[in-house]
């Protein structure tokens, strides 16, 4: 007797978003399904585009910079790190010491910041929601610190084109080492509650499995690529901002599944604080501005710097053609790149799993977008 079916055929075509809470933004995924069990994925973006890389290439380089703070809105400061060092690279100006020390300081603790969202917002789409209450209180003494520097907390634009445009303020230090000293036990009590917790290992465990060498496939870089055994991390690689004087550890595990990409997580936030606390602790004396032109016109050329972004290498490519405008901006946003492997991922897994792959890339559509 033939196999029964729905509209002559076995598989479901089901939309995913992008209206949902779970797709962390304007995601649409198009699920192909048997029953609970997932054939294929279709990712369908650009709802949020709003042609960023274009209108870059119609600014100046100063007025540019905002811009790029509004892509990945969870980690504005690192989007503004990476802008400012291509341009710096442009010119072949570098930011003073004590300029280094502070982005270093700011980078981190967005690092923190973002990892925190993340964390929150994929056990609540899991189903615990207390991990959401603790990291946001954790994440707001962070963006009190942002605000106090530059009056800003989620589009943070901390950083100008050759250093600093505010001094730190004063008992910045202070609060800064008061926030690490606080913070790291509060990670201990996040572990508490998730690490072993049999549900929260019973959805993550074997789920959304990425292996080195697919990593690689796709240009999948960060906790992810680092979750499948790759230590590989552009601030001990190809240092920049002055990275190479600071001793912490690249976390790595073996399995790349949601659980281990959660656990590089976890461990980067303390390895951040390791940092900050170095950085702070020695904060060089003098100016925080290199000799840069009121009229940045950088000379005829190209360049490429990419970062250690929380979601991955976040790169930027301009070519400068003598005027005071990029004739050609590109930026390489992890979280683009990222998503590629959903497909991957996703592939023989359950209509839930879907939720948890998707909270593991952690992934921001005004980034993917742009």
């Amino acid at each position: 007797m033939p196999e029964a079916t729905f509209l002559d055929a076995n598989e479901l075509i089901l939309n995913m978003g992008p209206q949902h809470p779970s797709t962390h933004g304007v995601l649409r995924v198009i699920l192909k399904l048997d029953g609970e069990k997932i054939l294929g994925t279709e990712c369908v973006i650009g709802y949020l585009h709003r042609g960023v890389e274009k209108i870059g290439e119609n600014r100046t380089y100063a007025m540019f910079a905002p811009y790029v703070d509004r892509m990945d809105y969870v980690a504005a400061v690192s989007n503004g790190l990476g802008y400012c060092l291509a341009v710096e690279k442009l010119l072949n100006v570098e930011a003073p010491p004590r300029a280094q020390a502070v982005r270093v300081i700011l980078t981190e603790l967005n690092r923190i910041a973002s990892h925190l969202l993340w964390l929150g917002t994929h056990a609540l789409d899991i189903g615990a929601i207390t991990p959401l209450f603790y990291v946001m209180r954790e994440r707001e003494e962070i963006l009190n610190i942002f605000e106090a520097y530059c009056g800003a907390r989620l589009t943070t634009h901390a950083f100008r084109i050759g250093g600093l445009q505010y001094e730190v303020y004063e008992g910045m230090e202070k609060q800064v080492k008061a926030f690490c000293k606080m913070f790291l036990p509060r990670v201990d009590e996040y572990e508490e509650l998730l690490t072993e917790n049999r549900i929260w290992k019973d959805r993550l465990v074997g789920v959304g499995v990425l292996t080195a060498e697919q990593c690689k496939q796709y240009g999948v870089t960060g906790p992810m690529l680092r979750a499948a055994g790759v230590k590989w991390d552009i601030r001990k690689a190809q240092p920049y901002s002055g990275y190479e004087k600071y001793d912490f550890e690249i976390p790595t595990r073996t399995n790349g599944d949601t659980y281990d990409r959660y656990i590089v997580r976890i461990q980067e936030m303390r390895q951040s604080v390791r940092m900050i606390e170095q950085a702070v602790d020695d904060i060089p004396e003098g100016p925080i501005m290199a000799k840069v032109g009121k009229v940045i016109k950088p000379p005829v050329g190209e360049a490429y710097v990419s970062i250690e972004a929380p979601k991955g290498e976040l790169g930027y490519f301009i070519v400068s053609d003598g005027s005071t405008q990029p004739y050609r901006v590109r930026v390489r946003p992890p979280s683009f790149v990222n998503l590629q492997a959903l497909d991957t991922m996703a592939r023989g897994g359950l209509v839930a799993d879907i939720v948890a792959i998707i909270g593991t890339i952690d992934i921001v559509l005004g980034e993917i977008d742009r």
